[in-house]
């Protein structure tokens, strides 16, 4: 490390890891839930991140504000296997059937 008058100087900056990409490295995605209010609207991802336990993607509204949403409501989510299959013929996952009788069994005490 260099001195200067015997004191370190500081380090070179590294590239805060929550920057903005690069113009290339953006990725356009659309909204999928078809109950959200931009559902079927097109953006340029900024980032995607883990927040509090729930993938998120952000990106910026047409007023420039930065606006995130769950991967999952994205055409960047990968499609969920059981719907895959399912192919329609299958309203509910077998997991969220079985939260359900247990959420009711609860309520029943």
């Amino acid at each position: 490390m260099k001195t200067h008058a015997g004191l370190p100087t500081a380090r070179p900056r590294r590239r805060s890891p929550t920057a903005r990409p690069a113009r290339s490295d953006r990725e356009a995605f659309r909204i999928t839930h078809p109950y959200h209010p931009l559902a079927g609207r097109e953006f340029e991802q900024v980032t995607h991140r883990q927040n509090w336990g729930e993938e998120l993607v952000y990106f910026h509204d047409e007023n420039g504000r930065l606006r995130g949403v769950p991967l999952g409501w994205t055409s960047i989510a990968s499609p969920d296997p059981f719907v895959v299959v399912a192919a329609g013929r299958s309203f509910f996952r077998p997991t969220d059937l079985l939260e359900l009788a247990r959420l009711v069994t609860l309520w029943k005490r």
